[in-house]
């Protein structure tokens, strides 16, 4: 039996996933992670480390990706609400250049797969939100890179409400157009 529902969206490899819950009068139990079922779904990366970001309204962190040491991205909001962004960078891609947003719960206990060759950024919908993520590659600092979360070409819709809290690394993002992509 599935313990995973896949939910395909319009960016080739980008995969909504709904965990099956089991319920009752104490809580709730869900698997947010087993092997086989990854597989069974078609996901089949190996994970090498996990994430926890705590976050307030209103923070936006991204559009990031590594460029050498590529990292898939598997996340989830534990509490709270974000809204997802998912942005193909892959050349060879019909996509290239096109996002889809998603929303990620503590309630819809949705997971969000990201595979390597997009970039990846989120903003708290919620007061706050804890969000995890499992990733495949480790996290290389000297590889990492930053779109504009604002790139006008973009246009991406972070249903904003009010102005964003942003890094200044995230603020000193690259245009689209001028950012690496992957081959």
């Amino acid at each position: 039996m599935l313990t995973m529902k896949k939910i395909e969206t319009s960016l080739p490899g980008v995969l909504l996933l709904e965990p099956r819950v089991f319920g009752d009068d104490r809580g709730y139990f869900l698997e947010s992670y087993n092997e086989r079922a990854f597989a069974e779904l078609g996901i089949h990366e190996r994970f090498v480390q996990d994430n926890h970001s705590y976050s307030s309204r209103n923070v936006l962190r991204g559009l990031h990706y590594q460029i050498q040491q590529p990292q898939g991205k598997l996340v989830r909001a534990i509490t709270g609400e974000i809204l997802d962004v998912a942005l193909d960078l892959r050349q060879s891609s019909p996509t290239l250049g096109k996002w889809e947003s998603f929303r990620l719960s503590g309630d819809n206990k949705r997971m969000l797969w990201v595979p390597v060759g997009f970039a990846h950024g989120f903003r708290v919908v919620s007061e706050t939100a804890h969000v995890t993520y499992k990733t495949t590659g480790f996290y290389a600092p000297e590889h990492e890179r930053t779109i504009m979360w604002n790139d006008p070409d973009l246009a991406i819709d972070w249903q904003l409400d009010g102005e964003p809290t942003v890094s200044g690394k995230d603020q000193r993002g690259t245009r689209f157009r001028d950012c690496e992509k992957f081959r």
